[in-house]
């Protein structure tokens, strides 16, 4: 039997094996929005609620940083805090005992951001999503004593900076805010020192991830096959951040009996003339050629303007193409599977998140890129085949509820997913630990 005090003479010794920090995925933003933003400033589809959603998640507490539990504490219980009373719906037990300690930094490194209501709307707020998600986990996997932990989160929001210019996240400051959250974490407390976390804190590479960030979990929605430098530290690949209050808007909307009347969908950019003032080609050419081949095909509805209605038109669809733009990945294959359109992913490499709780292959379509032009023929022959087995795929609810941040956890969602795949990198490390003593 292992006492408390045991326990924390244990995990101290950890340290000195295996110890990892969680850093909010936001910081795919630092490896992919400066690749995908600043050149695909038109292809983020608007939804319903983009702008409009009410505030009902954080106030802006302006509260001063004292290294304790009890402000942290204080913080959760703040009458001024619109949390919700009710406990999550999750199982803890599943996670390998494991525990999360969140810091608690200044507001100006995450509340003050929400002044912005759409911090906690667009495709990277899984960064505001999964802070919430923690920190009403007290008392089962979040923990208010760092010297139990198996990881530490560090909240950091760096994609709420919103360009004034064309309305996206603006990652210009990502490198300094992320910095100096890391100094005053290494400088208030002990367990980034004791891992080393903060040997090189004065020096980055010039692409991809800093080196002080080297001994972190990434969580990020850019998952790709080859070598990259967003690839290089250890992640988690997580789904881009669809709002499920907008999705169930949608579906309300829409009538049970109606029928999917547009065969194949897309809207989104899709340049006549690809490449661009950089000298690169955007999309690889992919939309370009979907664009040329399919434009004027009945079977193709292609639009290549922003419409707010977005979610209604995938909710009508039986194929929602989904290909690459100047990254892998975009917030409508999430969209596509929750609505129920069978998502067609055109994106050579791309590493989708989650596989072991949704099986791609039983609910999408992969077609490679060099094989566009041959498009319409793949999916008339799916339609002839197999298209209502995918679909009916499509209906698990386990799938959808695996790709959505929910207000508060639930048992399978995607912060359960990120909570299940950190708990397996834990048990992997304790076998090899336990290998490399015998």
């Amino acid at each position: 039997m292992i006492t408390h005090k045991q326990r924390r003479t244990e995990k101290g010794l950890c340290f000195k094996h295996y110890f990892k920090w969680i850093l909010c995925f936001s910081f795919t933003l630092y490896c992919l929005v400066s690749f995908l933003v600043d050149h695909d400033q038109e292809d983020l589809p608007l939804s319903p609620s983009s702008f409009s959603r009410p505030n009902t998640f954080l106030t802006n507490p302006k509260t001063k940083f004292i290294a304790s539990h009890a402000v942290f504490e204080s913080k959760i219980h703040d009458h001024a805090l619109i949390f919700p009373p009710q406990r999550p719906n999750i199982r803890t037990d599943v996670f390998n005992n494991m525990k999360i300690y969140v810091y608690d930094l200044p507001s100006k490194f995450n509340t003050d951001w929400l002044a912005n209501n759409r911090c906690r709307n667009h495709l990277f707020a899984a960064e505001v999503a999964l802070h919430k998600a923690l920190l009403s986990l007290e008392g089962d996997v979040r923990t208010e004593d760092p010297y139990e932990a198996d990881f530490f989160f560090v909240p950091v929001y760096v994609s709420c900076n919103f360009s004034t210019v064309n309305g996206f996240p603006a990652i210009g400051h990502a490198r300094s805010l992320i910095k100096e959250a890391i100094e005053l974490v290494s400088a208030q407390y002990p367990f980034w020192n004791r891992t080393s976390g903060s040997d090189h804190e004065d020096r980055a590479i010039a692409d991809g991830v800093p080196r002080i960030l080297r001994n972190s979990i990434v969580l990020q929605t850019f998952g790709v096959t080859f070598k990259h430098p967003c690839q290089e530290v250890e992640n988690v690949v997580i789904p881009p951040y669809i709002s499920p209050v907008s999705l169930d808007k949608t579906q309300k909307n829409i009538p049970v009996t109606k029928e999917r009347d547009i065969r194949v969908f897309f809207r989104g950019k899709m340049e006549i003339h690809p490449k661009n003032i950089s000298g690169r080609f955007y999309s690889k050419r992919v939309r370009t050629e979907i664009w040329r081949s399919y434009g004027s095909d009945r079977r193709f509805y292609l639009q290549r303007q922003r419409f707010a209605g977005y979610q209604s038109e995938i909710a009508r669809s039986v194929f929602c193409l989904c290909p690459l733009g100047w990254a892998p990945w975009s917030p409508r294959l999430v969209e596509s599977v929750a609505l129920g359109c069978v998502p067609v992913i055109i994106a050579d490499g791309i590493r989708l998140p989650f596989p072991s709780a949704v099986r791609w292959p039983d609910i999408s379509l992969t077609v490679a890129e060099r094989d566009v032009g041959k498009l319409g023929e793949i999916l008339e022959h799916v339609a002839e085949t197999n298209l209502s087995v995918i679909q009916k795929n499509l209906e698990d609810p386990s799938v959808k509820r695996a790709l959505l941040f929910n207000v508060l956890p639930q048992e399978g969602d995607a912060t359960w997913q990120v909570l299940e795949a950190l708990s397996k990198k834990l048990h992997r490390s304790a076998i090899r630990r336990s290998n490399a003593f015998l």
